[in-house]
Order: C-alpha cells, then structure tokens, then sequence
C-alpha cells in the first residue's frame, strides 16, 4: 500500500497537473460549475510532494488532511506491527457520518462567495 501510494504521488509529482491536457477536468466543475470536495486534490498531492504546504493548503485542504491521516494511520499501522500487536481500527456508523458530514459542509463553504479562498 505505501509503494502504492508512494508511486502515485510520485507520478503527480513529476506530471503537474497545473498543466493543461494531463489529467481530465472534474466533470461536476466542468457541466455545473461546481468545486467538489476532490477539486484541487491533484494539484495538492503536486504541492506536498514539492514540500510547497501553503500551496497544497490552498489548492485542497481536506486532502492535505487526508494526507497526514494517511500518514499516521500507516505509522500507527507500522508500530503495532513491529510490536506484534493488531491493529483495531473500527469506525462506527457516527464516524462515517461525520465524515460525511465534514466532506458536505467543506463543498458548500468553498461554493459559498465567502468561502473564494476554498477555490483551487
């Protein structure tokens, strides 16, 4: 899974997707005119893997969370293993709903004028 994921941040990385013609537009942007909670994600994981923090913020702040989610999830993964321990990661149905939750109130703020900062 790391490889994985180390292998597409790389690819992001190498291939900016800044540039016009690399990746295919967000089709909820495209045909409404709408910034999904994934809208500047790639150009995000660019930034992060350029070390650029205040870029990736900007570009997509609930994926640099995700991120680091990410991140400490398969450290904690990582630990328990080299300590023998299983890893106990059961999230209840009040977790999934506060993510969604989360993930609804993030669209609707960056499509909100107040929220222009939220833009990619």
């Amino acid at each position: 899974m790391l490889a994985a994921t180390v292998a597409a941040f790389a690819y992001v990385g190498t291939v900016d997707p800044n540039e016009p013609g690399h990746y295919p537009a967000c089709p909820l942007l495209a045909h409404a005119g709408i910034w999904c909670p994934g809208c500047g994600g790639l150009r995000s994981a660019h930034a992060v893997w350029h070390g650029e923090l205040a870029t990736a913020l900007h570009a997509n702040a609930l994926a640099v969370v995700g991120y680091a989610l990410f991140a400490v999830g398969w450290l904690v993964w990582v630990v328990c293993a080299a300590r023998g321990r299983p890893v106990r990661f059961s999230p209840s149905r009040a977790h999934a709903w506060a993510a969604g939750v989360v993930l609804a109130c993030f669209s609707v703020a960056r499509n909100m004028p107040q929220g222009g900062w939220l833009h990619p």
